[in-house]
């Protein structure tokens, strides 16, 4: 196993829109709704790569990217929160996110946060699983209206 992880910036525009559009390709319902922010997502980032850089990273296995996270530091030193976090698919079930969090945690923690919150929804209980494992825990769940298909949970780490 030969992951790395690899500053955005060491890839092209329309990587990160490629990879969440892989990931959530079990369920035509994610790209239906999310499409405009993944796309949104991608070009801001790579419209400032030193945010890109600082805050998020590639995940890479024998140099193909297979994943990438990343996070909003500006409600520190309360909180920072995990952005966009994925895998693709073909890769789902091998570890490789869990090794991926653990990573963006590792460098979070660096800034000193109180905590680090993030949020998924009720149809992802591998996404659940994996966050608990490595000690989130539910803080709250809820329905928001612009989301309404989702049951959102969000999860919280103290540091």
């Amino acid at each position: 196993m030969n992951i790395k992880f690899k500053k955005v910036s060491d890839f092209k525009r329309g990587i990160l829109f490629d990879l969440l559009k892989n990931a959530y390709s079990f369920d035509c319902k994610y790209e239906r709704i999310c499409i405009a922010d993944w796309l949104f997502f991608d070009n801001f980032f790579f419209d400032n790569l030193q945010i890109a850089d600082k805050c998020g990273f590639v995940t890479t296995l024998n140099d193909e990217a297979i994943g990438f996270v990343s996070w909003d530091p500006r409600k520190m030193p309360e909180y920072t929160e995990i952005g966009h976090n994925c895998i693709a698919s073909r890769y789902k079930g091998c570890g490789y996110g869990k090794i991926q969090l653990q990573e963006a945690v590792n460098r979070i923690v660096q800034n000193n946060p109180q905590k680090i919150i993030v949020t998924t929804n009720s149809d992802l209980i591998p996404a659940q699983r994996m966050y608990e494992s490595i000690g989130f825990t539910i803080s709250q769940k809820r329905i928001e209206p612009d989301t309404s298909e989702f049951e959102l949970i969000n999860y919280e780490l103290l540091i």
